[in-house]
């Protein structure tokens, strides 16, 4: 993908000037100037997708000054080197007590959407002068009404914004600064990936509340959440940097709760507008299993060191979390702009406090000092590949339809290879693949051991040791833990990153880690990209634990198999839609149950799951030269056979998951139970240029009674309000 860091002038200068032609097309598609059909008319597009070789343009042309493809310029790094800064731990979200009170959320929430009339800024796409539109975005009426709102109403307030890049004057990381490699918090924390390189402007650089690090909201069994999100995006479509769109709409993966809190890609909304999503954070299964709540198992930290019981399996507990922008054909785009957060949940069994010793708690590494989520040594990582331009400025091209964009810059946590510092003890590490299209292998640089505790949202029913990592799709989560005790004070080790990529289809191979060390790959992010140095012994004895038995799985076994489907995920995909707000044309798409391929189109239902049943569901990948990271929301899945054979699943995938690696020519079958919420939801792959180009398709529940319609209406959101129009369906779903 990048130029060699030798190529000569006159190549860079070649590559400069295609990625810049590149972004002005980006822009004007951005901006709405132009639509994919003009690039088709043009010549510059094929009807699959592609982007044609055209020198001047596709930076992967054969060279005018030599006869290979040039591929893009290098992200300069203005003098900075690996390992020269400290990697900032997550910033905590504040948590404020009753979301009722107009003094801690203004307007209060409410059950059904806020349509309360403003103003409009003439500056939104099909705005004028005097126009006037809800102050909350979420769809109105009884259908979109938070499901649940009033048997189980939010206990907590969270309030976010996305905006443009700013310094962070409230930086929060809820550990001391000697934690935290001495990062002193009370100093300005700047928008940039390093304190040697260029802060990003407001227009390149948008997360939540504006400012870096990334957000980490913080939650626990049956103490429900109420997450307002303010768009503060410019209002002007056309101030975004280059590429992005300045609709939003925030999925909480893989949250259990109803369809209208789930961030379905075309429920999003509009700068000066909020949403305000209800997470009610509860276990799966609240309405058939442990309904008398007498389980301390299915159970969530009380305050005071004791349990709190709450209905639901408790086989079905969550932890690792993450929330992300999900804008319909712009995913990619907004969250490599840095719209990303992730979501610690706390349970009886996951409490965050390793000393409590109630026989229910697993006493995984953390800390302490309070009752739950102590961070101590319990660390967010947030792997990302990125690249920025001659000026330091991030830098996406969207024209990787057919693959998917890999940069040439590896970060955690958004810094460039930091340096970590760690006791002699056991840590936690939750890591999170949050690149669009970029895999990632991890071992330690001696290649000693790891214990990997959790898959995706979900502890293991045991745990795995490990030297190396499966490979960890886009969206994945694996939460491993790493011993120091068996390095003495002074000495340091890293992990390296043993996937390289050639494009973004898929990793071409998995380099040994000899390899990967010695800096020979031409994938500038194979390597070592987080250095942990140990400082010093721990202050107090480590007692946290990594027990032989976590959480077993449910059994489902006496559940009968409502049905059985199967998608097929490929490229040639057809459109069978012309709708201009709801449907998108690519390369890529989804079939269902034998039908054809077929582009995504949020209006239409490709699949309908009785409420209360359980299926079996097979993914296939159509082809041996990508690989496919499936998401399917709502509901966490069993992998019951990959290829065809039990045999074939390891030990690291035999617990729960929400993200589903096909592998080349590979397929999944999993099973999994449709109860408790319903509403619209999505399936897609998750490397997010796929899914933007159109491997996404929509599901529902909508037969669980009032207020649910069978088919459901697809909203169409204005900033004057949302409207709904009639759904096309697919036969028998």
């Amino acid at each position: 993908m990048f130029l060699s860091s030798k190529a000569s002038k006159l190549r860079i200068k070649e590559a400069e000037n295609a990625r810049r032609n590149r972004q002005e097309i980006v822009k004007a598609l951005a901006d709405g100037q132009i639509t994919r059909r003009d690039l088709f008319k043009w010549g510059l597009f094929t009807t699959g997708g592609l982007l044609l070789w055209k020198h001047g343009l596709n930076p992967f042309v054969r060279s005018a000054y030599a006869a290979v493809p040039t591929g893009f310029p290098r992200s300069p790094l203005f003098g900075v080197q690996a390992f020269t800064q400290p990697m900032p731990r997550f910033d905590v979200l504040p948590r404020r007590l009753n979301p009722f009170d107009p003094a801690v959320l203004n307007p209060t929430p409410t059950k059904e959407a806020n349509t309360t009339q403003q103003p409009l800024n003439p500056a939104l796409e099909g705005v004028t002068p005097g126009d006037t539109g809800p102050i909350e975005g979420r769809p109105p009426g009884p259908i979109w009404a938070h499901q649940k709102f009033d048997t189980i109403p939010p206990q907590i307030a969270v309030e976010v914004s996305t905006e443009g890049a700013k310094v962070n004057t409230v930086y929060n990381p809820q550990v001391p600064s000697n934690l935290n490699s001495g990062i002193d918090p009370t100093q300005g924390f700047h928008p940039r990936f390093h304190p040697g390189l260029p802060d990003q402007g407001s227009l390149a650089l948008w997360t939540f509340n504006g400012t870096l690090p990334p957000k980490l909201l913080v939650g626990k069994y049956g103490e429900g959440i109420l997450f307002r999100h303010r768009n503060k995006l410019p209002f002007d479509i056309r101030q975004n940097g280059g590429f992005g769109i300045h609709t939003l709409s925030t999925h909480e993966h893989n949250g259990h709760h109803g369809a209208e809190n789930d961030g379905f890609t075309g429920a999003f909304f509009y700068p000066g507008q909020f949403y305000d999503y209800h997470y009610p954070i509860v276990l799966a299964g609240l309405n058939s299993i442990n309904t008398g709540a007498t389980d301390a198992r299915a159970g969530s930290p009380n305050g005071s060191g004791g349990i709190t019981k709450v209905p639901g399996d408790w086989k079905e507990t969550m932890s690792t979390h993450w929330f992300h922008d999900h804008m319909f054909s712009f995913t990619a785009q907004n969250v490599y702009k840095g719209d990303a957060g992730m979501f610690n949940i706390y349970s009886a069994l996951d409490r965050g406090n390793e000393a409590i010793n109630d026989g229910v708690n697993l006493r995984l590494p953390s800390g302490t000092a309070k009752d739950f989520g102590n961070l101590d040594y319990d660390v967010n990582l947030m792997l990302a590949d990125k690249a920025w331009d001659a000026n330091g400025q991030l830098h996406f091209d969207i024209f990787n339809t057919e693959s998917g964009f890999v940069a040439d810059v590896m970060t955690v946590n958004l810094v460039y290879r930091p340096f970590f510092e760690v006791e002699r003890r056991k840590y936690r590490f939750r890591i999170l693949n949050g690149a669009v299209s970029r895999f990632f292998k991890i071992s330690l640089s001696d290649a000693s051991p790891m214990i990997q505790i959790a898959n995706d949202g979900n502890l293991l029913p045991s745990p795995v040791t490990i030297t190396q990592t499966d490979q960890l799709g886009i969206a994945e989560r694996y939460d491993i833990v790493i011993d120091f005790s068996r390095y003495s004070i002074g000495q340091t080790v890293s992990m390296v990153n043993l996937l390289q990529h050639e494009d973004g289809t898929l990793p071409s191979q998995t380099l040994s880690l000899s390899a990967a060390l010695s800096g020979s790959s031409t994938d500038p992010c194979v390597g070592r990209f987080l250095e942990f140095r140990v400082v010093r012994d721990p202050a107090q004895p480590d007692v946290s634990q990594v027990p032989a038995v976590m959480i077993p799985n449910p059994d489902l076994s006496a559940i009968p198999v409502a049905r059985t489907r199967t998608f097929v995920f490929g490229d040639g995909a057809t459109q069978t839609t012309n709708d201009p707000v709801t449907s998108f044309r690519g390369p890529w798409g989804i079939g269902t149950d034998g039908g054809s391929v077929l582009d995504a189109d949020f209006g239409r239902i490709s699949a309908a799951p009785r409420f209360g049943t359980r299926e079996i569901w097979n993914l296939v990948n159509d082809g041996g030269g990508w690989d496919h990271p499936v998401h399917i929301h709502f509901e966490e899945g069993q992998i019951l056979k990959r290829n065809g054979s039990a045999s074939n699943v390891p030990a690291w995938e035999q617990g729960r998951k929400d993200v589903y690696r096909l592998r080349p020519d590979g397929s999944v079958t999993l099973t999994m139970q449709f109860r408790d919420f319903g509403g619209m939801f999505m399936e897609h792959c998750h490397n997010t240029l796929h899914e933007d180009n159109a491997m996404l398709l929509r599901w529902e529940i909508d037969d669980g009674g009032t207020p649910f319609l069978r088919p459901l209406p697809t909203p169409i959101p204005t900033p004057q309000g949302v409207r709904f129009q009639a759904p096309t369906q697919l036969n028998n779903i």
